[in-house]
C-alpha cells in the first residue's frame, strides 16, 4: 500500500480528515549524524506524501543542547509544530504546564494500547490517564560494537564479551589501536557506565539503582566492582580524542578503535559506511555478559498553538509515525526496534534480530530517561564525565558521590 493511501485510512479511521491543502509543519529533533539524517527522511517523506510539508528543524549537538532549546521555545509561545523527546519524564512538566496536545483520542482510535510492544513506552506518554506523545522506535544502550578490521590487524580474535574485550586492549594498543572510543559528551560516559552496570554488577542491581534509587545497593560491593571497571575502562578510551557519538563510531568503521559501548542507533552509522553486521562489525548486546536491552528510546510530542489547520497536521503526524509502513522504513535505518510487534522486519540485519528475540524473550530493562528525573540524570552525567576525563578522581570517590545523587533522586 502507498504511503499517502495508507495516511488517508488512517486518517478516517481517527476520524481526522486529510488536509485539504498542505499544512507546514516545523519539526525539531537532533538526528543529525548520517545514519540519524537517513532515518529521519523517512519521516519527512510520509508526512510529505501525505499532502503536508515537514519543515526540518535539526538541531545539531545531541538531545544535551537540544532540549533546552525546544522546551525554551515552548515556554517562551514559540513552539514548533512537533518535536522530538524522550518518553518518559522529559516533557512531564510541559504536559502538566498545559502546553502538550492531547493525542488520547487518536490513540484509542487506533488503538495504541494494544499495538505498542512494550506497552511502558505508551505509559511514558502518559500523564493522568491522558496521551500526549508518539513512540517512535525502542532504542537500547546496552550495546558493544567491535571492528572486525582492528582484531584483524591486531592479530586476535574478535571478543564473545567484555572480559575477553579488556584481555585484548594490550594488543590493539601495540597494533596502533585505541581499544576503546568513547565521545566527550556527557550522555556517553553516563551509557557506558549505566551499560557496564548491566554486565559487571548484573541486572538486580542495575533495577535496584535506577528504578528502585536504593542508595545502599549503589554503595555495594557490586556497585565497588563497577566503579573499578569503569576506571579501567577509561584507561582503555586513551587516545580517543573525539567529541561526538557518531566520530567515535566511526573510529571503530575505520578501525582506529577495537570497539565502543553505544546504542543501537550506531547501527545507522555502520549502514551508512556500508558495512554488514557480522561480516565488517559485531555487535554484544549486554557487552555479551548479560543479553538483555533496556526499552528506551524517542518520541515525538507535538505543542499546542491556536491554529486548527496546525492541530490537525499534528495529529496526521502522529497517526503516519505509528503506522505499519513508516515504523519498518524508519527503524531500518535508525537502527532501532519498532514499537510494533505487527510489522515485517524480513529485512533486518544481524544486531537487529539479536535485539528483536531478546525482546520477544522479554529480557528487557526500564532505561534510565523513563524512571529518572531530568535533575537526576544531569547530576549524574555531570559526574561521569568529569570522573572519565580526570584520572585524579579514583573510583571510590566517584561511588561516595554517586550515593549521595542516588539517596536525593526524584
Amino acid at each position: 500500500m502507498k504511503l499517502k493511501t495508507l495516511a488517508a485510512a488512517l486518517m478516517l479511521t481517527a476520524g481526522i480528515p486529510m488536509a485539504a491543502q498542505a499544512t507546514d509543519l516545523e519539526v525539531t529533533h537532533w538526528w543529525t549524524s548520517g545514519g540519524e539524517a537517513a532515518a529521519v527522511a523517512e519521516f519527512a517523506k510520509a508526512f510529505n506524501d501525505g499532502g503536508d510539508k515537514w519543515v526540518d528543524g535539526a538541531i545539531a549537538g545531541s538531545g544535551g543542547v537540544a532540549r533546552p532549546i525546544i522546551i525554551s521555545r515552548i515556554i517562551g509561545g514559540d513552539p514548533m509544530g512537533a518535536t522530538q523527546l524522550n518518553h518518559g519524564r522529559q516533557a512531564e512538566e510541559l504536559v502538566e504546564a498545559g502546553l502538550m496536545l492531547d493525542l488520547t483520542e487518536i490513540a484509542e482510535a487506533e488503538g495504541w494500547r494494544d499495538l505498542v510492544n512494550p506497552v511502558r513506552l505508551l505509559d511514558g506518554c502518559t500523564v493522568d490517564g491522558k496521551i500526549y506523545c508518539v513512540p517512535v522506535n525502542i532504542h537500547s544502550p546496552q550495546w558493544l560494537w567491535l571492528s572486525h578490521e582492528a582484531y584483524k590487524k591486531a592479530g586476535v580474535a574478535v571478543p564473545a564479551n567484555w572480559d575477553e574485550f579488556v584481555a585484548s586492549a594490550p594488543k590493539l594498543r601495540e597494533a596502533g589501536i585505541v581499544p576503546l572510543a568513547m565521545g566527550q559528551q556527557s550522555w556517553q560516559t553516563q551509557l557506558a557506565f549505566d551499560t557496564m552496570m548491566v554486565a559487571v554488577g548484573g541486572i538486580d542491581l542495575y533495577k535496584s539503582i535506577l528504578s528502585d534509587k536504593d542508595a545502599k545497593a549503589a554503595a555495594s560491593a557490586e556497585a565497588t566492582a563497577v566503579f573499578e571497571a569503569y576506571a579501567a575502562a577509561r584507561s582503555l578510551s586513551e587516545g580517543s580524542n573525539v567529541q561526538d557519538w557518531n566520530q567515535a563510531t566511526n573510529m571503530v568503521i575505520t578501525a582506529k578503535a577495537g570497539g565502543q559501548i553505544m546504542g543501537d542507533w550506531a547501527q545507522g552509522e555502520f549502514q551508512v559506511a556500508n558495512q554488514v553486521a557480522g561480516e565488517d562489525y559485531t555487535c554484544l548486546p549486554g557487552l555479551g555478559v548479560n543479553e538483555v536491552i533496556a526499552t528506551g528510546g524517542d518520541a515525538f510530542y507535538f505543542p499546542k498553538n491556536d491554529d486548527p489547520e496546525i492541530t490537525a497536521a499534528q495529529k496526521r503526524m502522529a497517526s503516519q509515525m505509528i503506522s505499519k509502513e513508516v515504523q519498518v522504513a524508519f527503524n531500518l535505518k535508525k537502527g532501532s526496534l519498532p514499537i510494533r510487534g505487527d510489522v515485517d522486519l524480513s529485512a533486518a540485519n544481524d544486531c537487529m534480530k539479536k535485539g528483536l528475540k531478546i525482546l520477544a524473550d522479554g529480557n528487557i530493562l526500564p532505561d534510565g530517561v523513563n524512571v529518572q528525573s531530568a535533575d537526576t540524570q544531569g547530576q549524574i552525567q555531570d559526574l561521569m564525565v568529569e570522573f572519565w576525563n580526570s584520572k585524579d578522581i579514583t573510583a571510590a570517590d566517584a561511588q561516595k558521590r554517586y550515593v549521595a545523587i542516588i539517596e536525593d533522586a526524584d
